[in-house]
């Protein structure tokens, strides 16, 4: 594979999409950039990013030889005030603007059925992206990215949860300590499709791929959703409106358990961003499409099944197939 920017020492990135709740515009954008900690701090309105990078050393911000340069989001308004945070020199009034302009684009969304739409014109134009989690809300959306990656469009889409690097020691499922794997379970806060894919993919490169069955369950204040692997792993992760994110995830073998908790953000979201600049540089993957895929058809399969009255859907018939 081949370099997917002009020059690699020099990499010009552009901000799309604004959804609420998400404030991965102001906190990728700091990352990269660097940011005015008065300003952010006096008037900045999420919480979640603000709390993190106030513990950051100024050191560790920045990628190097890499800029956010350009920034478009809904409303003109909370572009600027994104941009005068973290030093974007140019605030445009329309993503089609970023088209010619940089050399890769992050899309910021979590809407999942709005990220095909957001992200076709930059597909089409053959500009390199990288879409917030999840990758898409339907499985005709799913077979759209499968199409034009397989044709060799430039994407990639993970959430930051693969990069947290105190689950990084148990990818891959070998644990000694614990005998065989039998249950991971793990809480996440807010809806489904928005989370759902920050438990399935702290989880997904432990197990590895191989998911059979999908069925939700109910709760008083949420969903509970149970999968099946054909390694003979259960995994259970529950939904809660009204969470709070960080909930340990819990390691149940015939040996013994484990509860690892994540509380480092800033880490997981630099090498996430990270992985994405080095895609860019070597047009290597840093993990297989088909991993994306089959997170995807998890996530969908589980909103599947909680329509149908909560049925467990089958993973391996035709109607669940890329």
């Amino acid at each position: 594979m081949s370099c997917f920017v002009n020059n690699p020492a020099d990499i010009r990135l552009g901000v799309i999409g604004m959804t609420p709740g998400n404030g991965h515009p102001y906190s990728w954008s700091a990352i990269i950039n660097g940011f005015d900690g008065e300003l952010m701090n006096r008037d900045c309105l999420e919480d979640g990013f603000r709390i993190y990078l106030n513990k950051v050393d100024s050191k560790m911000l920045g990628l190097p030889g890499v800029r956010v340069t350009h920034i478009a989001c809904e409303g003109i308004e909370r572009a600027s005030h994104i941009a005068a945070i973290s030093h974007i020199p140019q605030v445009c009034s329309s993503p089609l603007e970023l088209l010619g302009q940089v050399d890769a684009v992050l899309l910021a969304t979590d809407l999942a059925d709005e990220q095909q739409r957001r992200a076709e014109p930059f597909v089409a134009a053959g500009m390199p992206i990288f879409i917030d989690k999840p990758l898409c809300g339907s499985m005709q959306a799913l077979r759209y990215f499968s199409r034009q990656v397989q044709r060799g469009a430039p994407l990639l889409s993970s959430s930051s949860m693969r990069y947290a690097k105190e689950l990084q020691p148990y990818h891959g499922g070998e644990i000694p300590e614990l005998g065989r794997l039998q249950l991971i379970s793990m809480s996440m806060p807010k809806q489904w499709m928005s989370y759902g894919i920050h438990a399935l993919e702290a989880i997904y490169p432990i197990t590895g791929c191989g998911y059979t069955s999908v069925q939700s369950l109910p709760l008083q204040d949420g969903m509970l959703v149970h999968l099946q692997h054909r390694r003979g792993i259960d995994v259970v992760i529950s939904l809660l409106k009204n969470g709070v994110y960080g909930a340990p995830l819990q390691l149940l073998g015939t040996g013994g358990n484990l509860s690892l908790s994540y509380p480092d953000s800033f880490s997981a979201f630099k090498a996430q961003l990270t992985d994405f600049v080095q895609y860019l540089r070597t047009g290597q993957r840093p993990y297989d499409f088909q991993e994306t895929i089959e997170l995807i058809r998890l996530l969908l399969a589980a909103e599947h099944s909680s329509r149908m009255h909560h049925k467990k859907i089958n993973l391996e018939t035709a109607e669940w197939q890329i």
